[in-house]
């Protein structure tokens, strides 16, 4: 498959975020004309939040940014730290994600960040790095 013809897998967005939308039809058809990586960038923003109250906040703020025009969650680091620095310890690692397409690397990123516990986190980090040390594109 072509990089231009890439196929995005859509996000199942979470429950909290579709009452959100729900009660927004606006919101909801802006929601709805962002591309499936912007959508998924939101999703990941709201469930990378470590607290319930954070978590909230970030998914009622969705409507307010769509309307702002905002197309993408605000300083949002798309790659975590922990997995930056892995990276940079990694010649190998580094040199084959320089190379990854930003959907390969959402992609690793998403992956990693799947866990809620932060040493299945690690875990992933360390096996990510393996996985493109050797060649590999997707987790």
């Amino acid at each position: 498959m072509s990089k231009t013809n890439e196929k995005i897998a859509e996000t199942k967005v979470p429950s909290d975020l579709r009452k959100v939308l729900a009660a927004s039809p606006k919101a909801q058809t802006q929601w709805s004309s962002l591309t499936p990586i912007a959508r998924r960038d939101f999703i990941t923003w709201v469930e990378s939040a470590k607290q319930p109250e954070t978590r909230k906040r970030r998914a009622e703020s969705i409507p307010s940014r769509l309307a702002s025009g905002k197309r993408r969650p605000c300083c949002y680091a798309l790659i975590p730290m922990n997995f930056y620095k892995a990276l940079g310890s990694t010649p190998k690692a580094k040199v084959v994600w320089s190379t990854l397409t930003p959907t390969e690397r959402r992609d690793f990123i998403s992956w990693v960040e799947t866990p809620k516990e932060p040493e299945a986190r690690g875990l992933r980090i360390e096996k990510a790095c393996a996985m493109l040390a050797t060649g590999k594109r997707h987790p």
